[in-house]
Formats: structure tokens, C-alpha cells, sequence
């Protein structure tokens, strides 16, 4: 029951926060690999880390912003973790069965969770740590660091950026459509045609 719960819970609120977690995931991806493999800098990067982390929705809703989708993307590990094989709370497979959105889903899930799961809750103490509570530039970039793979040195950093952004990308589309949004818009667009 309590499983029936969570997945209930997971389905209402993955399409809340799927665009604007789609930008994050995409911009923050776009401004690492930008900066780092085409040397894109000034202006142009700074749109990307714009978009990434809410700016433009000024300085005092950044942190409310990057809050709470880091709330939202936790909710969403914590509520998928437990439709997992790993607590209990899984669906059989059914043997032989084909590759779709919700098989992608759940091989991706166990691959991603923990470095998705670092970099949203490194990235949220780095944002709200610097806005809120004056956190010491110092002590944020150890978090900044940590949210963008730093510490893995120059050359694995992007992948790992990359790999973290399309990880969260894949869990994104293949989850989304896993809710029926859109199935049930194409039948009503059929059902208009007809």
C-alpha cells in the first residue's frame, strides 16, 4: 500500500518540476561543456548559468528556485527508490519483454540515483549556503566543486557533468512518459480528427 503511495506521489510530481528541471539539466550541461570543450565564455556562458541556477527570476528567487527543484528531485529519488527491486517495492519483470520508456527507466534509475542525488543536494547547499546564510566563498566552492565534478580533474569533469545531465535528461523523457501525459493528449487530438 504504501508503495501504491509513493508511486502516486512520484507520477504528481515529476510533471511539476519536469521543465524546469529539463533546463537546469540542460543548461548546466551546456555551460560545462561549453566553457570547457568550445571555450565559450562571457556573456554566452553566463545565459546558460542563468537558466541553470533561476536568475532570471531575480536575485532574492534564485534560492527558492534552485530549493525547490533540489526538493523536487529528492522527492522524486526518495519516491522512486521505493518502487525499486532494492526496497521491496518493485513490479515483477516480465520475461522477454521489450525495451520501453519504463525498462529504460528502471535499468537507468540505479546507474544515476547517487551521482544525481550528490550534485542536487551539493548544488542547493552551494545556492541557498551563499544567498541566505553568507556562507564563506571558500567554503561554497568545496560544495561548487563537489556539485560539478571538480575533484575528478579537468578531463573527467565534463564527462561527468555530461553524464549526470543526460542521466537526468533519460530519467526525465522516459518518466514523463511513463504518466500517460501525453498519450492522453494524442487520443484527444485523435479523437478531434475523427
Amino acid at each position: 500500500m504504501a508503495s501504491a503511495n509513493f508511486r502516486k506521489l512520484h507520477r504528481q510530481v515529476a510533471p511539476i518540476i519536469f521543465i524546469p528541471l529539463l533546463l537546469t539539466a540542460i543548461t548546466g550541461v551546456a555551460y560545462r561543456l561549453g566553457e570547457d570543450l568550445l571555450g565559450i565564455e562571457g556573456d554566452a556562458a553566463k545565459i546558460f548559468m542563468n537558466i541553470h541556477q533561476g536568475s532570471y527570476l531575480g536575485k532574492e528567487l534564485r534560492p527558492f528556485y534552485v530549493l525547490l527543484l533540489a526538493l523536487g528531485v529528492i522527492g522524486l529519488i526518495v519516491t522512486g527508490l521505493t518502487m525499486t527491486k532494492f526496497l521491496g517495492g518493485a513490479r515483477p519483470e516480465i520475461p522477454g519483454a521489450k525495451l520501453d520508456f519504463r525498462k529504460v527507466h528502471r535499468i537507468a534509475t540505479p546507474i544515476i540515483v547517487l551521482p544525481l542525488a550528490v550534485s542536487t543536494v551539493t548544488g542547493v547547499i552551494y545556492r541557498v549556503g551563499r544567498s541566505w546564510f553568507k556562507m564563506p566563498k571558500e567554503v561554497g566552492e568545496v560544495f561548487l566543486n563537489i556539485h560539478q565534478g571538480e575533484y575528478l580533474g579537468d578531463f573527467l569533469m565534463p564527462i561527468y557533468v555530461f553524464f549526470v545531465g543526460i542521466g537526468a535528461i533519460l530519467l526525465l523523457v522516459t518518466g514523463i512518459n511513463m504518466t500517460g501525459i501525453f498519450r492522453k493528449r494524442r487520443q484527444q487530438t485523435t479523437e478531434e480528427d475523427s
